[in-house]
């Protein structure tokens, strides 16, 4: 018998996926709700699409963090979804786990090779999907810290900055304080604040600040998403005070940027230019 959604177990060990932004795919109502259920009592950030083709586009537009794709679906299957997100530059890191009742070895060989990167069978056990989501976000986080952070010495306090920046990165758009950061990797204010002093320069919150920015270059030159939808991925209240941020950064608003370095996608200018006022 499944384990239930949320059952305290379950809920101890999907702590480390909270805030991560799931794409679900699946044309079944009752196995979308299901799913939809694990990923809320784990506090993952959920959005849906019914078929590969609305998959496809989503994922361009949110730039979701993992998704869980069907393989049988109407108007285009999860294989031919995985083909085109392989294949777009803005999606291609995105990892993709496959849903499915055909537990057959040529499936699977055929998903892999397309680039899904691993397996879920139904009917699939809530603990096994959050693990296995678990395990591939861990490499994801790995990946933007590389990104992120600058080789740090060993040590106590660059351990510190490590801990809390991958908490960061993990959901910017809602980043706790500076005190529960502090909470969350063992320490207090005072210390964590001295730390990411010492051994990068800036605040917490300055780096927190730039990391979103940073991130809000990847989205213009990777994806077609407007300034708005950037502001909100990243954690900006409104597209004004991301464009203003983004300004005082890097002296070019973020259409500009976008322009600048060849991206226009199918975004509207009039849209960009009223984001950027």
């Amino acid at each position: 018998m499944p384990s239930s959604p949320y059952s305290p177990t379950l809920r101890h060990s999907a702590q480390d996926i909270a805030g991560a932004h799931i794409l679900v795919v699946d044309d079944r109502p009752n196995e979308l709700q299901l799913l939809i259920e694990i990923l809320r009592a784990s506090r993952c950030r959920i959005s849906v699409a019914f078929d590969g083709a609305q998959a496809y586009n989503r994922a361009q537009l949110i730039a979701p963090d993992l998704i869980l794709m069907d393989v049988r679906m109407p108007r285009m299957d999860g294989f031919t979804a995985c083909r085109l997100l392989a294949a777009n530059s803005a999606t291609q890191a995105i990892p993709i786990l496959i849903l499915t009742a055909v537990d057959k070895l040529d499936d699977r060989i055929h998903g892999l090779e397309l680039g899904a990167m691993d397996y879920i069978v139904k009917p699939f056990e809530p603990a096994e999907v959050i693990a296995r989501i678990r395990n591939h976000l861990k490499k994801i986080i790995r990946t933007r810290l590389d990104e992120y952070l600058p080789d740090l010495p060993d040590g106590p306090d660059a351990a510190l900055v490590r801990a809390a920046a991958a908490v960061l990165v993990r959901d910017l758009r809602s980043s706790p304080t500076v005190e529960e950061l502090a909470r969350l990797v063992g320490t207090h204010e005072k210390r964590l604040s001295r730390a990411f002093r010492d051994n990068l320069g800036q605040t917490a919150g300055e780096y927190i600040r730039d990391t979103r920015l940073k991130t809000a270059q990847r989205f213009l030159l990777n994806t077609s998403m407007t300034i708005g939808d950037i502001a909100e991925e990243i954690g900006f209240s409104t597209a004004g005070n991301f464009a203003t941020a983004f300004r005082e950064r890097f002296e070019t608003t973020p259409s500009d940027w976008r322009r600048q370095h060849g991206r226009t996608g199918d975004v509207s200018p009039c849209a960009e230019q009223l984001s950027d006022a």
